[in-house]
């Protein structure tokens, strides 16, 4: 049995800025990407930028709505992945370069009236430096914070596993730095980084749904497409309903060599587990402009 979802279900997807596909979203242009996820049923995109800001926003707004779909979040990740560029790097025009581009995203963000993303951009320490790099980072996220929140949008901060990054693996971590910080900033939750960081899923959506503004899901162990029957999915979902979660969830997974196929398991995956679920009022929807 499926059943529709409470919340708008989004596909990650590469902006046109991207030198490539992202690894973990669609694997087509920006444009076609878009078309084949409305054909699939989703409702919006998370979209991967690199370089692209505030001027780019009436196109990708544009392209996304012919289809009938929104943008719901915009996501930082080829700013590292792509160019190498974190916040914690030694060098200071690294970090310099880093701050620009996630600060236009930021605009960008703003000018879509959705919440932006942040993860492995962090970086990672050098022995000897941790102190010094952690204060670089922790700068850096409080002022992107307060230039989203002032350009209509909210940072999102993703608890990430130590392989990508050395700040904030964990959930508590991450409100741990998000109450340091004294800026408007919001979690984003995702079942990979979780669980390689031996954080019992279920359990950080319940803790934390309310500063949540995305989750994120994967298979367990392959991070790929999500199956019909993973046994995990209801319980995240009622533990997301019951927290009051207003944000997107969003399929994010290696790809297997077929996006279409890909985003289509874990369209129905999703819906099957909606299905598993007792009838529930349902919450309040991401708003344009704000997240939860």
């Amino acid at each position: 049995m499926t059943a529709p979802l409470s919340w708008p279900l989004a596909y990650p997807v590469a902006g046109d800025d991207c030198r490539s596909p992202v690894a973990l979203g669609f694997d087509a242009p920006f444009a076609e990407a878009v078309r084949q996820l409305a054909e699939l049923g989703y409702d919006g995109l998370e979209v991967q930028v690199r370089e692209t800001s505030a001027r780019d926003a009436d196109a990708m707004r544009q392209t996304a709505e012919r289809s009938g779909l929104k943008v719901l979040g915009v996501a930082t990740g080829p700013i590292a992945a792509q160019d190498h560029l974190t916040l914690t790097d030694p060098s200071p025009d690294v970090r310099r370069h880093a701050l620009d581009r996630l600060l236009g995203a930021a605009r960008l963000a703003g000018a879509l009236g959705v919440p932006l993303t942040l993860g492995q951009v962090r970086g990672t320490f050098l022995p000897g430096l941790e102190d010094v790099q952690r204060t670089w980072a922790e700068r850096a996220v409080k002022q992107l914070a307060y230039e989203a929140a002032a350009r209509g949008s909210r940072l999102l901060l993703e608890p990430q596993s130590r392989t990508n990054t050395s700040l904030w693996h964990t959930p508590d971590q991450a409100r741990a730095a998000v109450a340091a910080l004294g800026a408007p900033v919001g979690l984003v939750l995702d079942t990979h980084h979780l669980e390689a960081e031996g954080v019992d899923a279920v359990q950080a959506v319940a803790d934390h749904a309310p500063l949540t503004g995305c989750a994120q899901f994967a298979a367990p162990g392959t991070r790929g497409p999500l199956t019909v029957g993973d046994h995990r999915l209801p319980a995240l979902l009622r533990a997301l309903r019951e927290g009051g979660f207003a944000g997107w969830l969003t399929p994010e997974h290696t790809q297997g060599g077929d996006s279409f196929k890909a985003a289509a398991r874990s369209r129905a995956a999703l819906a099957d587990a909606a299905g598993a679920l007792t009838p529930h009022p349902v919450p309040t929807v991401f708003q344009r402009g704000t997240a939860p």
